[in-house]
């Protein structure tokens, strides 16, 4: 049996696609899929509806409330003891996240595999190979804190149980560009199980906008953001905003009132939205996953993907040093997108 760990719509869906593309899980019945349930309401709201697509394709999912309260962590731990120890291979979205950690701590030897959680995938994979610590990279300085320190240890064995071994494998299902060390083998992800249950879409004329979170994780400053978005959305013929599930509710008033745009709240991750439809000619992003994914997503609808870079000064002075170079190379790295320039 496999038993995958998801905490966010998006890697739930890239379990899906994992599942559809490996010969060694022959059917729903091989895989459990264990929703970490997070505390904010649009991840939560998205997850719901993915864990309906995922049941309706016959699999097994279970809610796991793991962050309802103080004790919640423990008796998550408790209650996933058993099917843990049955479990043959361990497939999990986020292996920055300390919950995640922390189970990683009890699964011994057991396969793994690390399916897509966004660029992050990019930055874990770096960190591998070189050895480090693993910490987001937009985490700002390199202090550690009460909680951190605490936590060490976990994060040290959590490690350990990522590095494959002569009784281990590990596996990391991506679609994006990484270079994983020795030992490491990487599967494509090409969307095949999206494009087989979605689409093609219904192309409307003019553009469409993806938001980003940058914002909300500390890196851009939010004047910034809004002038960027309006100065594309008037290049372009944007109208509608499909906002990230991250994204606060203030930003996104402010943001439809000064520019104009629609803001749209997703109810599935945009690659499913996009391939649903309708969706415009044109699909403009700032530096995201999503200038990795739709493009194989909307493979041969003639859609169009334009990335604009992040200038400099829309960074905000405490945003992590590592910032503008990582973004740099998400959309230097991305393939059948067009390049724009940050907008003045």
């Amino acid at each position: 049996m496999n038993l995958a760990f998801v905490e966010s719509p998006v890697q739930l869906l890239n379990v899906l696609e994992w599942a559809h593309a490996t010969p060694a899980v022959p059917g729903p019945g091989d895989l459990t899929v264990v929703v970490l349930s997070p505390t904010d309401p649009m991840s939560r709201g998205q997850l719901r509806r993915m864990a309906e697509l995922a049941r309706d394709a016959g699999f097994a999912v279970r809610w796991q409330e793991a962050r309802g309260g103080m004790g919640a962590p423990l008796r998550t731990v408790r209650e996933l003891g058993p099917i843990l120890r049955r479990a043959e291979r361990i497939v999990i979205g986020d292996p920055f996240s300390r919950y995640v950690q922390l189970l990683l701590t009890l699964v011994g030897r057991k396969d793994v595999t690390v399916v897509d959680d966004g660029t992050a995938t990019m930055e874990f994979v770096a960190q591998v190979s070189r050895g480090e610590q693993l910490v987001r990279w937009h985490r700002r300085g390199s202090r550690r804190g009460p909680r951190e320190l605490v936590l060490a240890p976990v994060t040290f064995l959590a490690r350990r149980r990522l590095a494959p071994s002569r009784t281990r494998s590990v596996e990391v299902f991506t679609s994006m560009p990484v270079e994983p060390p020795p030992g490491i083998t990487v599967t494509r992800n090409d969307f095949a199980w999206t494009r087989a249950r979605f689409g093609p879409p219904t192309i409307t004329r003019g553009a469409d906008m993806v938001g980003t979170s940058l914002v909300e994780t500390g890196v851009v400053d939010l004047g910034q953001y809004l002038e960027a978005v309006s100065a594309l959305a008037r290049a372009h013929g944007a109208t509608r905003y499909f906002a990230h599930r991250r994204e606060s509710a203030d930003k996104l008033h402010r943001l439809a009132v000064e520019t104009g745009l629609e803001v749209v709240r997703p109810e599935l991750p945009l690659e499913l939205i996009a391939r649903r439809g309708p969706i415009g000619a044109t699909v403009l992003s700032f530096p995201s996953t999503v200038v990795h994914t739709l493009p194989l997503a909307l493979a041969g609808t003639g859609i169009q993907v334009a990335v604009c870079d992040i200038a400099p000064e829309w960074l905000r002075e405490n945003a992590s040093p590592r910032a503008q170079g990582f973004l740099a190379g998400v959309t230097g790295t991305a393939r059948d997108v067009r390049r724009l320039p940050a907008p003045a």
